[in-house]
């Protein structure tokens, strides 16, 4: 656990060389994309499950962007698009995105050592038998050119409510720019900053190596972090009585309420992550970090197992709330 960092992400974007980009790609090279894919990587040890988009249904859809496992865009494309994802959904292969694969790995914490080596691990398994688009200038080549070079994005979630409140986002954007990194919302980019959650990740791979960047993401994030929580304590000893005053209201309502929209619990989960990371509140950081997909309307109607509307959406919402809290006490 870690008081501000929620998790950590290493994004591998990959073309095959003897496949066109995603622009010019036909229906036959994209299934070719897939099956050679799935094949290489057959040989692995841990159970994986192969996901077509196609003629999937829409809830299913959201669950996997709710769980960060594809991104948005992949259920933009049409033709061939797909996920495989390991069985405890801490790596996930999307293929026929923007680029031909695009290998993810997650770490809860600040951990990305650890995500880029079981990104990598994907990688070298892929690399024994298939060959990608790659320039001994250049690097690997991708359909954007942001991500020629290295391929790799590296990116953590950071929880930042102090740093909101206190209008010091424009700072924390600047430093991040002079080091080459940038701040996007929950969902990467275009994304709003829901619950107060930023993703810190690199702007460009070319001319950095993969050290290189996982080094200025964790030293950067280091430094946020640090701001973050001498805000906190400004916060704190400035008016305490009004500072519990917030995490408490927040965790009443959570624990209480009979219905919640879920821009309400992300405003609420931001006092009561930060309560939790803190200390002040009788439930653990991990637990919200579990609360926060889980009460996700994709979820949510999952957990349910039935459609439901808006209503009934925020009234089986605040059961998921609350037996989260009570159980991660």
């Amino acid at each position: 656990m870690s008081d501000i960092v929620v998790s950590s992400r290493v994004r591998l974007a990959r073309n095959y060389e003897d496949l066109p980009f995603r622009h010019k790609i036909t229906a036959a090279q994209c299934e070719a994309c897939v099956s050679r894919t799935l094949d290489a990587l057959r040989p692995l040890p841990e159970p994986y499950t192969y996901l077509p988009i196609e003629g999937m249904e829409e809830n299913e859809k959201r669950v996997l962007v709710e769980s960060h496992l594809i991104s948005p865009d992949l259920l933009k494309e049409e033709t061939g698009a797909a996920v495989l994802v390991r069985g405890d959904e801490k790596i996930a292969v999307m293929m026929n995105e923007e680029d031909h694969l695009r290998i993810q790995a997650f770490a809860p914490g600040e951990n990305l050592p650890l995500a880029a080596q079981n990104a990598f691990s994907i990688d070298d398994t892929l690399q024994s038998t298939q060959h990608f688009a790659f320039d001994s200038q250049l690097g690997y080549l991708t359909a954007c050119p942001t991500n020629t070079g290295t391929g790799m994005r590296a990116s953590v979630m950071l929880h930042l409510p102090m740093l909101t409140l206190f209008k010091q986002m424009g700072k924390v954007g600047q430093i991040a720019a002079k080091v080459g990194l940038t701040l996007r919302g929950i969902y990467g980019e275009g994304s709003e900053a829901q619950g107060n959650l930023y993703q810190l990740s690199n702007q460009v791979t070319l001319g950095r190596t993969e050290q290189d960047l996982v080094q200025a993401v964790t030293a950067t994030a280091r430094q946020m972090a640090e701001m973050e929580r001498v805000f906190r304590g400004r916060a704190w000893e400035r008016d305490r009585v009004a500072f519990e005053d917030q995490l408490f209201r927040s965790y009443g309502l959570l624990t209480n309420a009979r219905r919640m929209g879920v821009k309400e619990f992300m405003a609420h989960w931001s006092n009561l992550r930060m309560g939790a990371a803190m200390e002040k509140l009788p439930v653990s950081a991990d637990a919200c970090d579990a609360l926060l997909t889980a009460a996700q309307p994709a979820h949510v109607i999952k957990a349910a197992g039935a459609a439901l509307n808006e209503k009934e959406q925020d009234a089986y919402r605040s059961e998921i709330i609350r037996r989260a809290i009570q159980g991660g006490a």
